[in-house]
């Protein structure tokens, strides 16, 4: 690893003074190097009882079904980021309605941010990330295939909370 600050690869963990954790730091030049967990965005979509489902065509998890969804990137919001990875996943042209749920998994290093949106139009197709996508019922999801388990965590919260008028998304960018 090296300094993002000088180049130098003198990097050691140690407790910078004044803080609580241990942290990487250049012994060249007292830089910390901050590591943060990953952000991931991402959607339970629907078209009238069906649901949007990609089939991974990516490690990890190559092979099994998952919800368009993916990593957040710079300069762009949580909701532009769960349209983006539709789009990129599935060719899915979609609108947010609510937040889903917030899933905070330490052991990945990842907060999952997970909307509940509409399909607004059925001409969807695999996108480089996906073997296959397709619209399912609830009965003919592939559960024993499924890629992760904030996947069903995200379908079942949806399901438990479709019909209740919670969560709205208000987007005021600042």
């Amino acid at each position: 690893m090296f300094c993002s600050n000088c180049g130098s690869n003198s990097i050691q963990e140690k407790k910078p003074d004044g803080d609580t954790h241990f942290r990487k730091v250049c012994s060249a030049c007292d830089n910390i190097i901050y590591e943060n967990p990953k952000v991931v965005v991402g959607s339970v979509c629907t078209y009238e009882n069906k649901f949007l489902m990609c089939k991974r065509a990516i490690d990890p998890q190559k092979g099994l079904w998952t919800l368009p969804a993916g990593y957040l990137e710079n300069n762009e919001s949580v909701e532009e980021g769960a349209i983006r990875e539709a789009y990129e996943e599935a060719y899915a042209k979609i609108k947010i309605n609510s937040l889903l749920a917030i899933y905070s998994l330490k052991h990945v290093e990842q907060v999952q941010i997970l909307f509940h949106s509409e399909l607004v139009d059925l001409n969807i197709k695999p996108g480089i990330e996906s073997l296959e996508v397709g619209l399912f019922e609830w009965s003919e999801i592939h559960w024993d295939s499924i890629a992760f388990p904030s996947v069903v965590w995200a379908l079942n919260n949806f399901k438990e909370r479709q019909n209740l008028d919670t969560f709205k998304v208000y987007n005021n960018p600042i």
